[in-house]
């Protein structure tokens, strides 16, 4: 028998992906909107981490455990291929992305959310 997993502490972790929706999303519009040129290869990375947080916002909301998986994986495979690269070559990476030095901008809270979501979906299922 599985379990929901938007309910209880999953509301909390939806409410953190919806966050972060935002703050991603919100920084990423600002910056391709004023200095694209500058970073392109940054801002439309933190487009991305923003289209993934609001997938998983979705997902985790409507219970659609496989698609969350899916989409935990990458964010998770996301920070951790970003985070390590933009240590190896900074000069990439002339601004930070929501995923630059595994999320140090954002308190590392992209690294650790995915792996918060991944226990709470798999531990739901029963």
């Amino acid at each position: 028998m599985t379990t929901s997993i938007s309910t209880g502490p999953g509301r909390a972790l939806i409410a953190v992906y919806g966050l972060f929706s935002l703050a991603a999303g919100a920084r990423a519009a600002v910056q391709i909107l004023t200095k694209f040129g500058e970073a392109p290869l940054a801002y439309s990375l933190s487009a991305l981490a923003a289209v993934v947080y609001i997938a998983l916002t979705v997902a985790l909301w409507r219970g659609a455990r496989t698609f969350a998986l899916a989409g935990l994986v990458i964010e998770l495979a996301g920070v951790l291929v970003i985070g390590t690269l933009s240590l190896l070559d900074p000069a990439a990476f002339p601004d930070e992305t929501v995923w630059s030095v595994y999320g140090k901008g954002y308190v590392f809270i992209p690294l650790v959310l995915p792996v918060v979501g991944l226990y709470w979906v798999l531990r739901r299922r029963r």
